[in-house]
């Protein structure tokens, strides 16, 4: 039996990109930077997609700067352009709001809750971080 499990945090690096996969089906590509990663310990910049109502939401929500929590399984694409071998990882999973972009907080801007679910669906909770699947 193998498992295919990756969790970590990370900074978004640009805005959220949804994209359509059919009339049912969105996607939202995410870039988020991870510190830490490797023997150096240096900030590694990884690829997530989060797919349905979840990416629906974050393509929504977040902007860049946004820290969040992902988790999902990890995916390795490897392509060759110009001559140059091209290597990518990717998490397809989840993604938790955590916290907003620094210059937000640092203005003491409100800090915002998402939920993928409706309201009326929920019972409140204050400060309860919210996992989007």
């Amino acid at each position: 039996m193998s498992v295919n499990k990756y969790i970590c945090t990370g900074r978004l690096t640009r805005d959220p990109e949804l994209r359509r996969i059919s009339d049912e089906k969105a996607v939202c590509d995410l870039r988020i930077a991870v510190d830490g990663m490797g023997r150096s310990h240096e900030t590694g910049f990884i690829g997530v997609q989060v797919f349905g109502n979840a990416g629906r939401a974050a393509a929504e929500h977040l902007t860049r700067g946004w820290l969040v929590a992902v988790d999902g399984r990890l995916e390795f694409r490897e392509w060759e352009t110009d001559g140059l071998v091209r290597r990518e990882y990717t998490i397809v999973g989840n993604v938790e709001f955590l916290a907003a972009p620094r210059s937000a907080a640092e203005q003491g801007g409100p800090a915002r809750t998402i939920a993928a679910t409706p309201p009326e669906a929920r019972e409140p909770n204050p400060g309860q971080r919210i996992l989007l699947a």
